[in-house]
């Protein structure tokens, strides 16, 4: 039997197979949420956090789909509706960061970042507001990043999306505070992860690392351990705020 502040609540978690995604969804679950753990490609990932979800005692679903598809998120929905019952908290972690000089950019590179990075918050947002709605409760939080703060060269789309789910966001907060729900938005900075690890990427590291105070890369659980707050009762009078996590950098 799950316990936590989150018993008998389920949270769904987008691009949740791996980093900052896959964190978070142990972090409510730990906190007795149960979890459905979406991811677009890796389902072999999904699985894993799925099982280490249901180590605390919590059930885990895997939901497969692009949420750059709005037919695939009306299908997950469901399924993870028919499974629960409810949604009550929901983490739009998922993105795309492609990066292509403005004027070589095509029309579908646009809408392609929109859809993922910005419409797919919209269509999750529709699918379980309602329930929250009714239950008097709900946590809705966006992953922004610094593209939501300021701009990037080759990254236009993502920060007009970023900016767009900032937005979106605070206008959440506001209509949606009345039922007992709150949103908030997340900017992490430079985040610890695989592909940290990875050897072309020390010299972008030590560069990002020279503009952050603290000195350090984040790590995912940081993110994660904001997450278990704003969903927290303590967290519950926390609305329509974007967090930076970025060791007082601006990168």
């Amino acid at each position: 039997m799950a316990t936590g502040n989150l018993a008998g609540k389920a949270a769904l978690i987008t691009g949740a197979g791996r980093n900052i995604g896959r964190a978070i969804a142990l972090a409510l679950a730990e906190e007795g949420a149960n979890v459905v753990i979406n991811g677009s490609r890796d389902e072999a990932a999904c699985a894993e956090v799925a099982a280490a979800a249901e180590a605390h005692g919590v059930e885990a679903q895997v939901a497969m789909g692009d949420v750059g598809d709005a037919g695939a998120i009306r299908e997950m929905a469901a399924a993870a509706l028919d499974r629960f019952g409810r949604i009550d908290v929901l983490v739009n972690n998922a993105a795309i960061r492609p990066e292509k000089p403005f004027l070589e950019m095509e029309s579908e590179d646009w809408h392609r970042v929109m859809r993922v990075d910005l419409d797919a918050a919209f269509h999750t947002a529709q699918a379980f507001l309602p329930g929250m709605v009714d239950n008097g409760w709900g946590r809705i939080i966006n992953l922004t990043g610094m593209n939501a703060m300021q701009g990037y060269i080759g990254r236009a789309p993502v920060s007009a999306a970023k900016h767009g789910l900032w937005g979106l966001t605070k206008s959440l907060a506001r209509e949606m505070g009345p039922h007992g729900v709150t949103a908030n938005a997340i900017s992490p900075g430079p985040i610890g992860g695989d592909y940290s690890q990875a050897p072309e990427m020390g010299h972008h590291i030590e560069s990002m690392l020279s503009r952050i105070p603290l000195g350090r890369i984040g790590e995912p659980a940081h993110i994660a351990g904001l997450c278990r707050y704003l969903v927290s009762e303590a967290g519950g009078y926390v609305s329509g705020q974007m967090i930076a996590v970025n060791g007082a950098g601006t990168t």
